[in-house]
């Protein structure tokens, strides 16, 4: 599975919701199927992660490596997965 093509297919097609502060409300709100963060995530918002039952995949690029593997021209540093939509990233979550 290529990780860019997946994510980009589930923005497309499904439910994916962009920010920390968005990404805490889905988490909040028991939405979240998945997280994604990059590694370079701000250490408080890793520290929360940790605290919360949601499966969470480290990107292993910068923020901006994954704002521009989400096609956005902005840091983004946490995603959350609502809906994959005609994705198969979900299936990290088995690996």
């Amino acid at each position: 599975m290529d990780f860019e093509t997946s994510l980009r297919r589930a923005i497309k097609s499904g439910n994916v919701v962009i920010g920390q502060k968005e990404t805490k409300e889905c988490i909040s709100e028991g939405k979240a199927q998945m997280v994604v963060i990059a590694d370079n995530c701000p250490e408080e918002f890793v520290s929360y992660l940790k605290e919360q039952d949601v499966f969470r995949y480290i990107y292993k690029d910068s923020s901006k490596a994954l704002g521009l593997s989400c096609g956005r021209p902005h840091f983004v540093s946490a995603l959350a997965i609502v809906d994959a939509g005609e994705s198969d990233i979900l299936t990290l979550k088995r690996a």
